[in-house]
């Protein structure tokens, strides 16, 4: 197993690849699109939760990534001595009608299908995503982590209906006329990915890119009023017979998976680490299952970390870990601190189970 750093699009730079590096880091996930620029509710240098309003508002949506985008992060991050495995998440602005079954719906999946070959190009393996009308939704911040430090949770339901123009927790028209997203059911969702994933994976497949599906966090049946699709561990199972594919895989989160109401997160990690599914693995722990759960120091939760390790290593995961998401440590580099805080513990637990 190989340890990893994920950095968002603000901390894409030299300095954030030395510090990955310091921790022993050796591969990257990115972020390109900004939870930050225009958000009310998100800092640089935090979780981003946001508020009702959302993350802020997405990218430009005919800015595609282009080859030399990409070759030009992965160049930057190999010459860190760090290898790029993946990127996170797509642009709202390039796929919002993808996920609500819009009018513009068949040019954005040809949108999509150049970027995945951009990646392919640029010899990127994986693009992680999360395949949700509402996205992160919910969350709050708070001193919930061991010594009051501030991490992520959820105090109830989120169901706020979501305006026009919003989709994935960002807004992608500010003109949209007043109104809200009439609710999404289970039944359209899925027949959405179904689409979704038969359009895109044989260009991922012939691209040489994996895509990897994320789970609903927080994992509930409904956020905004919106369905979600997999908010059970069994779920990924459907998701994944959808469309069988090589190409078509998890990205796996150990923490969102604890605080599913139903499953066992163990049972889960030995599951699709078995079959051979995990893209790659986020890795936090958590106290408690939604509506009311809290994140805490990777040590401090209710998951046993080096059991999930223990497994994976038993099944011969050979992927790439990441801590998604940390507590902030009072000091003047929180996100640097909490970071660091994880990065060691597991890199200690890989030593300790003989990686």
């Amino acid at each position: 197993m190989k340890l990893g750093l994920g950095l968002y699009r603000h901390q894409l730079n030299d300095d954030h690849y030395r510090f990955a590096r310091q921790c022993g880091c050796t591969h990257i996930v990115a972020h390109l699109v900004d939870y930050f620029r225009s958000s009310r509710g998100n800092r640089p240098g935090d979780q981003p939760v946001g508020d009702h309003a959302g993350w802020g508002v997405a990218g430009d949506p005919d800015a595609l990534w282009t080859y030399d985008e990409l070759a030009g992060l992965k160049r930057d991050i190999n010459a860190a001595g760090l290898q790029l495995e993946a990127i996170e998440n797509f642009d709202p602005a390039h796929w919002h009608d993808v996920l609500l079954d819009g009018p513009q719906k068949q040019r954005q999946l040809e949108n999509l299908k150049t970027i995945i070959r951009n990646l392919g190009r640029a010899g990127i393996p994986v693009m992680g995503y999360n395949f949700s009308v509402a996205g992160v939704a919910g969350r709050v911040k708070g001193p919930f982590a061991r010594g009051g430090a501030e991490a992520v949770g959820m105090d109830g339901p989120c169901e706020v209906p979501m305006p026009h123009g919003m989709v994935w927790n960002m807004v992608y028209d500010t003109e949209a006329q007043p109104g809200v997203v009439p609710p999404t059911t289970p039944e359209q969702l899925w027949t959405r990915l179904a689409g979704f994933l038969e359009a895109l994976l044989p260009v991922a497949e012939e691209a040489g890119v994996t895509l990897a599906a994320h789970p609903d966090d927080p994992p509930l049946p409904t956020i905004r009023g919106h369905a979600r699709l997999v908010y059970q561990p069994q779920l990924h199972r459907k998701l994944l017979a959808l469309r069988p594919s090589p190409a078509n895989a998890l990205e796996f989160c150990v923490g969102t998976v604890a605080e599913m109401a139903a499953g066992d997160v163990y049972e889960a990690v030995d599951e699709y680490s078995r079959a051979g599914k995990l893209a790659y693995v986020h890795l936090r722990n958590v106290r408690g299952k939604v509506p009311h759960y809290r994140e805490t120091f990777i040590d401090d939760g209710d998951v046993d970390i080096l059991r999930v390790l223990r497994i994976l290593k038993s099944n011969n995961y050979n992927g790439v870990l990441i801590p998604d998401h940390a507590p902030q440590m009072t000091c003047s580099a929180p996100w640097h601190a909490g970071m660091a805080y994880a990065l060691g513990f597991i890199r200690a637990g890989l030593q300790a189970i003989g990686n």
